[in-house]
């Protein structure tokens, strides 16, 4: 398709998904851009990823670097076997835990009343801390694997599930419990430009010295 573009446009297309341009925004000038190796994740009405080295996008050889979203949740306990259908065709994939809506399910669950997610962090704390509190441990044990994985620097959360202040503090307190050598200084920031930076991040693709 990139290349069809450029030859129907006459000019060089460059292309990403939405969550490479994210973490490649939030790694070039936002939150992350101390980093050298930075997982970006956003948490919406899916759940994406993007893996940025040295202020390059990691793409890999099948295109699918940093689709963390379409893995199994990790250390599943019992009652999360085997998950919600998701609409790649598996079962129990990240996003159907960790998503906006996977959040809204949680909150009904818990509360026996349907909401939309960005309602939730509005509510007092009495009411949302039960829901959080799964929410937290299971995003915790996303990205500890993760980091076992690819051990990233950095990794910066977008999207609306991710204006939860308290996720900053708790989840890299929890997630030692799951990373290799129980050690860990990898830092979990908010994005610093919002919703904008997958915007950014296409504009991005074009380094600043081209």
């Amino acid at each position: 398709m990139q290349d069809n573009l450029s030859q129907a446009l006459e000019r060089d297309v460059r292309m990403a998904n939405d969550a490479n341009c994210f973490a490649l925004s939030e790694a070039t000038d936002g939150a992350a851009q101390e980093g050298q190796s930075v997982f970006g994740v956003i948490l919406g009405t899916g759940v994406g990823g993007g893996l940025v080295v040295e202020k390059q996008i990691l793409n890999g050889l099948n295109g699918v670097a940093g689709e963390w979203g379409h893995n199994p949740l990790p250390w599943a306990l019992e009652g999360e076997r085997p998950g919600q259908p998701c609409y790649c065709g598996q079962s129990g994939c990240i996003e159907t835990f960790l998503s906006g809506p996977a959040l809204a399910r949680t909150f009904e669950n818990i509360c026996g009343t349907k909401i939309d997610s960005k309602e939730i962090p509005n509510l007092p704390d009495d009411i949302t801390d039960p829901v959080f509190l799964i929410y937290e441990n299971r995003l915790a044990r996303a990205l500890a694997s993760v980091i076992n994985l690819f051990d990233p620097d950095v990794i910066v959360l977008g999207g609306g599930v991710s204006n939860v202040d308290r996720w900053y503090q708790t989840v890299p307190d929890l997630w030692t419990r799951w990373v290799f050598g129980k050690e860990c200084d990898t830092k979990l920031v908010k994005a610093k430009h919002g919703d904008s930076s997958g915007v950014r991040g296409a504009a991005w693709l074009w380094p600043a010295t081209s």
